[in-house]
């Protein structure tokens, strides 16, 4: 799916947020929350240990970024950046998760970090997509 929705072949709510010459900035389609946004590479890799000395040396700076946008938009308690890349237990597009964490969804889910995330995947509740649409404006704004 990370694959269709950076090619446009998936209704992607929001756009696209940022690109860069090597990155791709998005909100997630998932369960996460308003404000979670995937940081993927543009071109399609299941392994980090795959990154050109370009997009490695893009990364961090680029993950601080979107981190602090996050942070000034959301006003999180905590901004989790995690890696994931598996779908149906077979490695994918590897893709970071920026996830604002706030106190209603840690007292909500009655969790924090992994289990937070896990609480909400198996809640499933996706955010409206004019929500989406009106934070990734913000986003955007932020992120210059």
């Amino acid at each position: 799916m990370a694959c269709d929705l950076t090619a446009g072949k998936a209704p992607l709510p929001g756009g696209n947020v940022l690109r860069t010459g090597s990155w791709v900035v998005e909100h997630c389609v998932g369960p996460l929350g308003l404000g979670t946004l995937v940081v993927k590479p543009a071109r399609h890799l299941v392994h980090v240990a795959e990154l050109t000395a370009r997009e490695s040396s893009e990364l961090g700076p680029l993950l601080q970024r979107v981190s602090a946008a996050v942070t000034a938009v959301m006003a999180p308690v905590q901004v989790y950046v995690c890696l994931w890349s598996h779908a149906g237990g077979v490695p994918g597009h590897i893709h970071f998760v920026v996830q604002p964490a706030g106190k209603e969804d840690m007292t909500r889910f009655g969790s924090f970090g992994p289990a937070l995330q896990v609480a909400m995947g198996e809640a499933g509740r996706l955010p409206e997509p004019a929500e989406v649409e009106r934070v990734c404006d913000r986003l955007r704004e932020a992120l210059g």
